[in-house]
């Protein structure tokens, strides 16, 4: 089994969406573009990949939505040392039905009280929902370490949330340590770093915005 050195999370840069939440009412959340300053953000982490990866090769998947692909072409990778796979589990949490406005805030106020984890959106997805995809994406990424040649590094271009179900699934998280984490920014990354002992630690960790309060033991 060859498994990568390297395995990167990217989140995509800046939307439309993240600028300005009203243009859901008019435009899916699958076709909106970054803005100029996503596109900057998007070029900005391309120099810091171009430089980690120094020429080797990289096994690529990204998220079916405009803007992760808008953020994939933006850095500026060597397409002749990359392999790239559109992976539709890796796509943002499906919200449901967002042109009414005034119902996306009231369902994102219940969701802020019930858990970001278990809160279902009407016609949607609930983070548990996107977990479980993200768990038959991380099997179908396992089954690719067994190329021999398989290249040594991965890069994830995707969506904050599902970037932090991708670490507590392969971490063993809990859904208190989840919950108690923040998404990173537009176009920030997370990397798992393979060690001499075999095992996979994160290179830094996500922002938390309070202490997690499990019901039991874990770990």
């Amino acid at each position: 089994m060859a498994r990568p050195q390297r395995i990167v999370l990217v989140r995509h840069g800046e939307s439309e969406g993240n600028a300005d939440d009203t243009v859901y009412e008019r435009e899916p959340d699958h076709a909106l573009r970054l803005t100029a300053k996503g596109l900057r953000q998007a070029r900005d982490t391309g120099v810091r990949l171009r430089e980690l990866f120094d020429g080797e090769r990289v096994s690529v998947y990204v998220s079916p939505y405009r803007r992760t692909h808008e953020t994939f072409r933006s850095f500026g990778l060597d397409l002749e040392r990359v392999r790239v796979r559109e992976e539709p589990r890796l796509r943002e949490q499906d919200w449901g039905n967002l042109q009414d406005r005034d119902d996306v805030r009231l369902q994102q106020a219940y969701r802020d009280t019930y858990g970001h984890f278990f809160y279902r959106f009407a016609q949607g997805e609930s983070g548990a929902d996107v977990y479980d995809r993200v768990g038959a994406f991380l099997e179908s990424l396992y089954r690719s370490f067994e190329a021999p040649d398989h290249p040594p590094n991965v890069l994830l271009v995707t969506h904050g949330l599902t970037m932090r179900l991708f670490c507590m699934r392969w971490f063993h998280w809990s859904v208190a340590e989840f919950e108690s984490l923040s998404n990173p920014g537009n176009g920030e990354s997370r990397m798992l770093v393979l060690g001499k002992d075999g095992r996979y630690t994160l290179d830094r960790p996500f922002e938390r915005w309070r202490t997690p309060e499990p019901y039991g033991i874990t770990g």
